[in-house]
């Protein structure tokens, strides 16, 4: 008899026909979630995605030959965490909010292999796995939130770039201002549409580099404060150009190709930080394609005894758990999202008691910004003692595709605002649901000048302070009440020179009265 190494397993034809049928069902089962995530492949941060599980094949198919000598031992540990996860993802189904039914489909997946070759190899094709998950949009919320900190740190390190180049610049939050020319560091900018795709191939390139841990877990780290510096690079780069040679310089062809050139610099950097790490810490000092372990499987041995792989009766077990998943899944009625009635807000008064305003829209390069945004308005508000509040309400009639409320917090910054202090305040004029609202109650200062700021989350009959409480009852109304709309709503007033904190607090008091119930023809409760 041969040696275990020349002993191979082989998966016989009716073992790859369960297991192509068991990723079909998957995939039906999944089907709504996995299509809007291939939408979001159409965004320029996401479109590596198509790619991802074709590079996880490849890296599995690269393990052929270890994969042969080893036997399938399954569990049923798999088949637990696949029902754990179909369950899941039925929440994400029932609630629409895809995110949820996304990343339940990669736990599902791993279930799934699990039941069916057992833990050693599943370990050995883990990492294959794991880069699945970089072709998942991150949760909207995370998204706004980590874009607005990209794009004030870019911003800040853009602007020290253009000044080394002896150009005199003024930044305040996200806007550079040229004195001839004002830059705004909007969403496309914040460097996102460079570190998820660096992300991406910085864990390929961790994974194919024959080196140490640390090495390769330096590697994927690394590529985070190069995209930021490369970024900000850009920016003051962009600054200096407009400067010397006019507006057209940030504009149309020529900004896209410099974000391209950016972006193969950013991998040139990290090829060279692979050669580096070679140099300096390998010990046989081996060209870096020795290193960078992209080869093909060898051949099976002629040799070898060849012995066909059973079918577990964990993956069984699985299968006919997804059967049935699927089946009812389809049997299931369609959730459809409740899009409730409303007057636009076009037709908001101008009016408000005492309160005559002066209404208007947002600059078109802001609601780029609001994706999702289905209707807003915003306009001052003058008494006749002279006492001025800014009115801004947006309204969004679904947040399940991925658009959902910025919160205030996180986009005051990016005027160069300094938030001093933040605090929960019930608003006894305004009505939701018949009882008063809560809202926060934000001191904000850029230098001499101060605001005070009351904002609230009106969603579905509740009046919300927390932005995670809200991701909760967003998800629980989409779930109970099939519904994910809602709206912020921002009372803004002037604190001038002479005056208090606390005079602000009386003006807003006043117009919040003077609102009373208004918005709930404009906010479905």
């Amino acid at each position: 008899m041969n040696n275990n190494h020349s002993l191979i397993w082989k998966i016989p034809l009716k073992y790859w026909g369960l297991i192509l049928l068991s990723l079909i069902l998957l995939g039906l089962y999944f089907y709504d979630a996995l299509a809007f995530m291939v939408e979001w492949w159409s965004r320029e941060e996401y479109s590596h995605g198509p790619l991802i599980p074709l590079i996880t094949l490849f890296f599995i198919w690269q393990k052929k030959g270890e994969l042969e000598k080893v036997p399938f031992n399954s569990t049923y540990v798999g088949t637990v965490i696949l029902v754990v996860f179909l369950l899941l993802g039925l929440v994400g189904n029932l609630s629409t909010i895809f995110v949820v039914s996304q990343y339940a489909f990669l736990f599902a997946l791993s279930g799934l292999v699990l039941s069916a070759v057992g833990w050693r190899v599943f370990f050995l094709i883990l990492a294959p796995l794991a880069i699945l998950f970089f072709m998942v949009p991150l949760p909207n919320f995370f998204y706004n939130n980590l874009s607005q900190k990209l794009q004030l740190l870019s911003s800040a390190i853009g602007v020290e770039v253009t000044r080394l180049f002896g150009v005199s610049v003024y930044l305040e939050g996200n806007v550079i201002d040229l004195g001839n020319y004002k830059l705004q560091v909007v969403d496309a900018c914040s460097g996102l549409r460079y570190l998820f795709p660096l992300m991406s191939f910085g864990f390929i390139c961790a994974y194919l580099f024959k080196a140490p841990f640390w090495q390769r877990l330096l590697i994927f780290l690394s590529t985070i404060p190069i995209t930021i510096l490369m970024n900000s690079f850009r920016i003051g780069v962009i600054g200096v150009l407009v400067d010397r040679w006019g507006t057209e310089q940030a504009e149309g062809f020529l900004h896209d190709f410099e974000g391209w050139v950016i972006f193969m610099a950013c991998v040139g950097i990290l090829f060279t930080e692979m050669w580096l790490l070679n140099k300096l810490f390998g010990k046989e000092h081996r060209p870096l394609r020795e290193v960078f372990g992209l080869e093909f499987p060898e051949p099976t041995p002629k040799d070898a005894e060849s012995r066909s792989r059973t079918i577990p009766k964990p993956f069984i077990a699985s299968v006919i758990v997804l059967v049935l998943a699927t089946a009812a899944s389809m049997g299931l009625d369609k959730r459809q999202e409740v899009i409730p009635e409303r007057s636009s807000f076009a037709f908001f008064p101008e009016r408000l008691g005492e309160w005559q305003g002066k209404l208007g829209k947002l600059d078109d390069i802001f609601i780029e910004g609001l994706e999702g945004l289905s209707d807003h308005v915003i306009g001052d508000y003058v008494d006749p003692e002279g006492n001025r509040v800014n009115f801004y309400a947006a309204y969004y009639e679904s947040q399940r595709a991925g658009g959902s409320v910025h919160s205030p917090k996180s986009c005051i910054p990016g005027g160069g605002w300094v938030i001093k202090k933040i605090t929960q305040v019930p608003l006894e004029g305004v009505l939701v649901d018949g009882k008063p609202v809560m809202a926060n109650r934000v001191e904000i200062a850029k230098g001499d000048y101060k605001q005070l700021v009351y904002y609230w989350f009106q969603q579905r009959g509740r009046s919300i302070t927390n932005e995670y409480l809200l991701k909760w009852f967003l998800f629980w109304d989409a779930l109970t009440k099939h519904r994910t709309d809602g709206s912020l709503v921002r009372l803004t007033t002037i604190i001038n020179p002479n005056e208090s904190w606390e005079n602000g607090d009386e003006r807003i008091r006043k117009f919040a009265k003077a609102l009373g119930d208004r918005l709930k023809d404009f906010i479905p409760e």
